[in-house]
């Protein structure tokens, strides 16, 4: 079993990493509700889109992660060293390809989610989407870097460059927004500009001497179907899971959509709101796929189980403390944005609801699966996810919606079913142990 100086060293890190990230998100929205409800709700159309990006290429990443790590833990460096240039080709070629699509259509995709929304919303959420796909490769350079270093165990340095992309992206916003009064494209341009820096910094570092896995032929950038195929292996079911969350997403969002600008700000603000809390378990996550992926690499399943169940302790601890506290000082972290009477109240109570929802399952609805796909078990997962998420969260908050005349809270009771049901599945599963047999070299 993985000690815990040793597990330390690799979930502070994270924690610290996906704190910076969600502050920094966090910091934009506050920025731009300055402008009114109508930046805030045009960046927040669009970034459901760049979610669902973002998601693909976290799922791409996964797959490098796993199959790394089952190849380091196993020993076998000069394959670890193939599957991380692949991934890094992969990342590549996806998100120019994103990136062009996004700025050519834009319009037309955000009209064909959304549908008709009001047209200073629209514009806001154009101009968001096109800068921000400018910055998608820049991304992904980032976040291939970073599933390098994690499948070594390393997870400091990709921390260290998300303070400097952070600092960046905080400074150039009060900068553009405050001084230069751009709205939401200086929202938008503070956001490329870190990533830009991001990319730069991961990119000098992962060809440094000093990285154990660094490429010395070019040659193993050009596309091996060898290591594609088991990256996508992983990486497609993973893709595909987080892929149709975020779709999910977005037709709950076109329902809110409909609701009016006050409930969208307020759905907006409290998924902002929400991500502070589930740090925890969302870092635990995160060092679960790398923990068991080497421990499945080296053949030690007992030890596999023993870190899961460990780490799934530390997610619940995390967890409890962070959305008690939540539910306490919803309130007053709610009026630190600029809303309407009618959303600050909104939000406030699905942010409340969400804290009392969570306490039960969150960690074994998405801490719990990253152990399972550590092994390699992502169909299982995929499986459970899309059939959760299109019975729960879409059916039932549209009933609770157009049947009950919910609002916004109709869409989150049907989250916390979609929660409970994953929960139990992938309990079952991970207590059957089939998820062992899953190794992916």
């Amino acid at each position: 079993m993985t000690d815990n100086k040793e597990l330390r060293k690799l979930i502070i890190p994270l924690i610290l990493e996906q704190m910076l990230a969600v502050s920094a998100g966090m910091v934009d929205t506050i920025m731009v509700s300055t402008v009114g409800e109508v930046a805030v709700s045009g960046v927040a159309l669009a970034d459901n889109i760049n979610r669902l990006i973002i998601q693909v290429m976290a799922a791409f990443a996964a797959g490098g992660i796993v199959i790394s790590s089952q190849y380091y833990g196993s020993g076998n460096i000069s394959r670890t060293k193939h599957t991380c240039a692949q991934l890094e080709t992969l990342m590549a070629i996806f998100s120019i390809v994103t990136a062009l699509c996004c700025i050519v259509f834009s319009r037309g995709i955000l009209g064909a989610i959304f549908g008709s929304i009001e047209k200073d919303v629209m514009t806001a959420a154009n101009t968001y989407l096109i800068v921000t796909a400018i910055s998608y490769p820049f991304l992904g350079m980032y976040n291939a870097g970073a599933a390098i270093l994690r499948s070594l165990g390393n997870s400091k340095i990709s921390m260290n460059i998300s303070v400097v992309m952070n600092i960046i992206n905080v400074g150039l916003n009060a900068l553009f927004v405050f001084v230069f009064k751009w709205g939401v494209l200086g929202v938008g341009l503070a956001t490329l500009a870190g990533r830009i820096a991001a990319a730069a910094m991961m990119k000098k570092i992962t060809v440094s001497a000093k990285n154990p896995l660094k490429i010395t032929d070019i040659k193993d950038y050009i596309p091996e179907f060898f290591y594609i195929k088991r990256i996508l292996k992983i990486g497609i079911p993973s893709g595909v899971e987080n892929g149709m969350f975020q779709i999910g997403k977005l037709l709950v969002v076109s329902m809110i959509a409909a609701l009016g600008t006050d409930a969208i700000a307020a759905n907006a603000i409290a998924y902002q709101v929400i991500d502070f809390p589930n740090i925890p378990g969302s870092a635990v996550g995160l060092a679960l796929v790398v923990v068991v992926g080497q421990s499945i690499g080296a053949g030690k399943n007992d030890a596999a189980v023993a870190d899961s169940k460990k780490l799934l302790r530390i997610a619940y601890l995390g967890d409890w403390i962070c959305k008690i506290i939540l539910f306490v000082t919803a309130p007053f972290i709610v009026s630190v944005f600029s809303l309407s009477d009618g959303a600050h109240s909104i939000a406030v109570t699905v942010i409340k609801c969400f804290a009392i929802a969570s306490l039960p399952v969150w960690p074994l609805s998405f801490t719990l699966p990253n152990a399972l796909r550590g092994a390699g078990d992502v169909n299982f997962t995929m499986s459970v996810s899309i059939a959760s998420m299109w019975l729960c969260r879409i059916v039932i908050s549209y009933i609770l919606i157009n049947r009950f005349d919910l609002g916004v809270l109709g869409v989150w009771l049907g989250m916390f079913a979609d929660w409970y049901v994953r929960g139990i599945f992938y309990t079952w599963r991970f207590a059957s142990k089939r998820w062992l047999k899953k190794k992916v070299i």
